[in-house]
């Protein structure tokens, strides 16, 4: 990609346009634009969450998450550019194969779990919760202009890996699962 920002403002979307890599302009209601925001607030969530793990020392938790941030741009680039195509299978695996490495240390979740605990649980479960957003957003532009490669199943995954990482996260930590209790459960002190 040679292309670089120069200016920051052009004021060719002060009428409420915005222009994709294609050169098409389109609302900044699209649901493009809406998929684009989504993909862009959770890499923002991540880089959070990154800054936290690398000041806790959890080196392997970062290591694992920190590409994903690349990937989530060339998600971003895909979406802005239809016709360019950065994802592959290979990085779905990787994430799968990740899952399944950390499933195995935790063992099966017996209970619902509450996106608490520590700071950086609550955050893993915040960029958690953005990437089913994002997913829904693309699935959104899917249904109206069809997605090509496998950015969707990417964000899919994505939100599994995190989901295990707030509880590799939490193990990591030594803090315990915030079980969660029905309404009207006693409360164990």
């Amino acid at each position: 990609m040679g292309y670089r920002l120069s200016k920051i403002y052009t004021r060719t979307g002060d009428k409420g346009e915005t222009g994709l890599g294609d050169g098409r302009r389109v609302s900044k209601d699209h649901p493009r634009i809406e998929a684009i925001g989504e993909v862009d607030s959770l890499n923002s969530q991540l880089g959070i969450l990154l800054a936290g793990l690398a000041e806790s020392e959890l080196d392997e938790v970062y290591e694992i998450l920190a590409p994903c941030q690349h990937r989530l741009f060339d998600l971003g680039g895909q979406l802005a550019m239809p016709i360019y195509q950065a994802l592959n299978v290979v990085e779905v695996e990787r994430l799968e194969a990740v899952i399944d490495k950390w499933n195995e240390e935790l063992g099966p979740l017996e209970n619902f779990i509450l996106p608490s605990g520590s700071l950086l649980v609550a955050q893993a479960h915040v960029c958690r919760s953005l990437a089913r957003s994002a997913e829904r957003r693309c699935q959104q532009l899917n249904s109206v202009e069809p997605l090509e490669g496998v950015g969707l199943c990417y964000i899919n995954r994505l939100s599994d890996l995190l989901f295990v990482a707030a509880r590799i996260i939490g193990k990591r930590q030594g803090v315990a699962e915030v079980l969660w209790r029905a309404a009207g459960e006693v409360q164990a002190e």
